[in-house]
């Protein structure tokens, strides 16, 4: 089985675009606080593209310092660059999107979630993330 479920936020503007086929895709990269870290600043950065409806939605709603929830699974590319030297290219596409903060910024007792996945986007009941009760 390959899955991922991360929480984090965005560390900048999303890019996205259509492939020369016409399917739409968006990329963005989410830093993901270490929960048990002796330095509470530490943190792993993940790549994330996502695809379609998906794309679509993230491209329209996502800006640098967002927090949202991905789920998906990871990839991983080996290639050859430029100069000749192996090199490994470790990503995240994501199935599903969760917005936990609003494009204002606004926390999630102060705004509706939304959560985007392959089929639609769909609005979701209030949860509180604020203590450890997540079930994941």
């Amino acid at each position: 089985m390959n899955k991922i479920i991360l929480i984090g936020n965005l560390t900048r503007d999303p890019e996205s675009g259509t492939t020369p086929s016409g399917v739409s895709y968006c990329r963005f990269s989410i830093a993901v606080n270490r929960r048990f870290s002796k330095d509470s600043n530490e943190a792993d950065y993940f790549n994330i593209i996502t695809w379609r409806g998906v794309a679509e939605s993230c491209a329209k709603s996502l800006t640098k310092g967002r927090k949202v929830g991905v789920v998906g699974s990871i990839q991983i590319r080996n290639y050859e660059g430029n100069d000749g030297a192996k090199r490994t290219s470790v990503e995240v596409t994501a199935d599903e999107v969760e917005f936990l903060t609003s494009a204002g910024g606004a926390s999630r007792e102060e705004a509706p979630q939304s959560k985007s996945s392959r089929s639609d986007v769909t609005k979701l009941e209030e949860v509180d993330a604020s203590d450890d009760n997540l079930p994941f």
